[in-house]
């Protein structure tokens, strides 16, 4: 039997496999608002046979988009725009649908990558918040430092977004925690340089994150699954560490966090990453192993094979794909033919997937 293919229950939701759909940025969104282009590229992950799809990372209020065109969950056409794709996910999907709230920090108001990604000052964007004022990078605009009224309105953002997400009937929830974004550079010393009860030590700097997760739990219903993705490095000397991570990751699993999704990088642009398949394993693999938390591995996953040792020598309980999953939005079926097991497939799809015996497939229609 496959592992890969084994499910895992979350609190009150099961996911039929150990594949997940790892939140991808689309820069398509109007206003935060999601659009057609939405409905597409999370349907195709649906009909694919994935065990979790996670949104792209969601804006709980418009100063914490990453770009003007990034998705949103801070106002009522957010809201109702989500719908479509919730709807199609639920009638022709079989896993389970989550959403990724983010607050992007000192990195938002930029442009989006195929406009070159550069900070934009307004009225083209808009002023960037942070727990210090350092830029992410020196050339970019100074964001405001959060006092104690900023710092209470993200929390609030956050609730008020996890309400949001309960009413449109998300079943999974994960905080960015990662990729320097908000919670991010509150944890690294990168980007965390306050002198007040939320900076300086790790018991400081990790403070403001579990206010706002353990104010998300208090709304998010006891049977669904929260949880956080996070750095297990920044990559820079004196930043972040997966013994930082380790320790942070024991603080949420007592507040009630189900499971982490561990990342790294993108702290700040000195950055030195050791690219190579799997490359941030190890940091799923150390967390799990010290805390017995539920853990995502990610990062230049692409092969079914390497996913199944993934979960076989238990490095990890899932796998996270992301470009390979835009390669392939079917992804998971090829996996089970490999490996000889079976990945959901919705009957208009039947005869293409590779994992069902071809005697069992509808017919083709002959033309001519």
């Amino acid at each position: 039997m496959a592992h890969l293919f084994d499910p895992l229950s979350l609190r009150g939701r099961t996911a039929p496999n150990r594949i997940v759909v790892s939140p991808m940025c689309q820069y398509s969104a109007i206003d935060g608002s999601a659009t057609d282009w939405h409905v597409m590229h999370l349907g195709q992950f649906a009909t694919g046979g994935p065990g979790i799809v996670f949104t792209e990372a969601t804006a709980v209020s418009p100063e914490g988009r990453i770009t003007p065109a990034c998705l949103g969950l801070y106002s009522e056409a957010n809201e109702r725009a989500l719908v479509p794709a919730l709807r199609f996910f639920r009638r022709h999907g079989a896993g389970l649908i989550g959403i990724q709230l983010a607050h992007a920090g000192r990195k938002a108001s930029t442009a989006p990558p195929w406009q070159g990604g550069v900070s934009l000052a307004p009225p083209q964007g808009w002023q960037t918040v942070a727990p210090s004022a350092v830029p992410f990078k020196n050339e970019w605009p100074t964001p405001v430092a959060l006092d104690a009224t900023g710092m209470a309105k993200v929390k609030s953002d956050f609730v008020a977004a996890t309400e949001r997400s309960l009413r449109l009937g998300f079943d999974v929830i994960e905080l960015h925690g990662a990729h320097g974004y908000l919670i991010s550079e509150f944890l690294s010393p990168i980007a965390n340089k306050r002198t007040d009860s939320y900076g300086g030590g790790l018991a400081n700097r990790m403070r403001f994150p579990l206010e706002i997760f353990d104010s998300v739990r208090k709304v998010w219903p006891a049977d669904r699954p929260l949880g956080m993705r996070l750095n297990g490095s920044d990559y820079v000397e004196d930043g972040w560490t997966i013994e930082d991570a380790v320790t942070f990751v024991g603080e949420l699993k007592r507040r009630g966090c189900d499971f982490v999704d561990m990342s790294g990088g993108a702290q700040s642009p000195d950055q030195k990453v050791p690219l190579a398949p799997g490359y941030q394993v190890p940091f799923a693999e150390r967390v799990r192993r010290e805390t017995g938390i539920v853990a995502m591995a990610v990062g230049l996953i692409t092969e079914p094979r390497q996913a199944e040792a993934i979960i076989a020598s238990g490095q990890a309980d899932f796998v996270a794909l992301a470009r390979a999953m835009l390669r392939n939005p079917h992804w998971a079926w090829e996996a089970a033919a490999e490996l000889g097991a079976e990945a959901y497939h919705p009957p208009q799809y039947l005869r293409a997937n590779p994992a069902v015996p071809r005697d069992t497939r509808v017919p083709e229609r002959k033309v001519g």
